[in-house]
């Protein structure tokens, strides 16, 4: 067995769920913290739960001997209850991680995002999402991964409305989505997963922006 050390962030979520277990079945990770609110299922040795408030900076402390971190946080408005609250989550959190990952030497820093991340764009989530990646991108981390998967298709433990019904419209048109549309696709949680353990492998120096459909591609062959 190897001697990487991974942590995870949104382990409760689609991707980081289905994240968490390949880590655990992993070889090549001999430890994987959780950083989390609440305290988690039973899980096997390897795996340490840390409760912690992502509001108080201690909550981003201890990260020395971490080799990368996967942050898959993430919601929407309706679950945060307001614009502020969902870009304390989806910027606020997952920029703060980032900073004091760099501060600490961590290598690597993995980040879900979302197809239609863009700074200036007029869509108040995709701006949130772009503005982190901006600033993610300025870090210096020597390998930044930012992945963009489309809409996300399994089970979660929260529902989210109207989700089932883009689903289903999405798996009777996807398969006539081809060459530029193939990007928009809907894609698995577990495929995203899959990806993101590939990509924290294979991933060159430097800050590299994964589209969707590649995603799709690095998760149905590991």
């Amino acid at each position: 067995m190897s001697d990487r050390v991974a942590l995870v962030v949104g382990a409760t979520g689609l991707i980081g769920k289905a994240l968490l277990a390949l880590l655990i079945e992993s070889k090549e990770h001999q430890k994987v913290v959780v950083l989390a609110r609440r305290a988690g299922p039973a899980l096997p040795e390897k795996v340490e739960w840390r409760v912690v408030d992502f509001d108080q900076p201690s909550a981003y402390q201890d990260l020395a001997g971490i080799h990368e971190i996967y942050c898959c946080l993430g919601t929407t408005i309706k679950q945060a209850g307001s614009q502020e609250a969902f870009r304390k989550v989806d910027h606020q959190y997952p920029l703060a991680l980032a900073q004091a990952a760099r501060a600490a030497g961590v290598p690597k820093f993995l980040v879900v995002t979302a197809m239609g991340s863009d700074p200036g764009s007029a869509i108040f989530y995709n701006r949130v999402k772009g503005e982190l990646e901006r600033e993610l991108s300025t870090l210096g981390f020597p390998n930044l991964v930012i992945a963009r998967p489309s809409l996300l298709v399994g089970e979660r433990d929260v529902a989210r409305s109207g989700e089932g019904i883009a689903n289903l419209a999405m798996g009777l048109v996807g398969p006539l989505m081809r060459g530029p549309l193939a990007k928009y696709r809907a894609i698995a949680g577990t495929t995203v997963a899959a990806a993101l353990l590939r990509l924290a492998k294979e991933a060159g120096p430097g800050n590299t922006i994964v589209l969707s459909d590649r995603l799709q591609a690095l998760g149905a062959h590991p």
